[in-house]
């Protein structure tokens, strides 16, 4: 499946960074991803630079890429984390970003678009957004804790998340232990 990945400049570059790993280790899945100039800056701040990312990556003000078409045939996106601008322009279609501009193609070609929005606490207009996101067919999965599959460190939130985002695309992984399981019986 080819796959688009958005990272943008909200807290959390590594999960959309983590969810671009695990899709580049599967030749099954073409990946291709827009990063922000935030993303980039966030990076710098929270873990000292974005990892060379092995994929084709597009600038987010390149309108001629490939990705900025209709008739560029992804069979999905994720946008990860999103941060509340790309929030507001993807739920209110205006795209003033190559980012904004694939996840608009997407709704409108009704194929799968998973946001993950970082944000905490959620004002009304946050919420009205991914309300709005919603009803166009978007996926809402916030990179959110949780502790059943037994965290010992930063990088094991970070693949829980990662993992919770493609299970929202119906992809198969096994970042995190499952409900019940253990990481070792995975």
């Amino acid at each position: 499946m080819r796959i688009i990945v958005g990272v943008t400049g909200a807290s959390g570059v590594r999960v959309g960074v983590r969810v671009v790993q695990w899709l580049l280790a599967r030749p099954e899945h073409e990946t291709h991803v827009i990063l922000t100039k935030a993303a980039r800056r966030i990076a710098q701040i929270e873990d000292g630079g974005v990892p060379d990312l092995g994929a084709r990556v597009y600038e987010e003000d390149d309108f001629e890429a490939p990705l900025a078409s209709g008739s560029f045939m992804a069979g999905a996106m994720i946008v990860a984390p999103c941060s509340m601008r790309t929030l507001a322009a993807l739920a209110h279609g205006f795209q003033e970003s190559l980012i904004a501009r694939a996840g608009d193609i997407m709704l409108k070609m009704r194929r799968p678009l998973v946001v993950a929005p970082r944000e905490t606490p959620l004002s009304l207009p946050v919420v009205e957004n991914m309300a709005a996101l919603l009803r166009a067919g978007a996926i809402i999965a916030p990179p959110m804790l949780a502790f059943y599959h037994q965290p010992r460190s930063v990088a094991d939130m970070v693949d829980f998340a990662a993992g919770k985002i493609l299970d929202a695309l119906g992809l198969d992984n096994d970042l995190y232990a499952r409900w019940g399981a253990s990481k070792e019986t995975q």
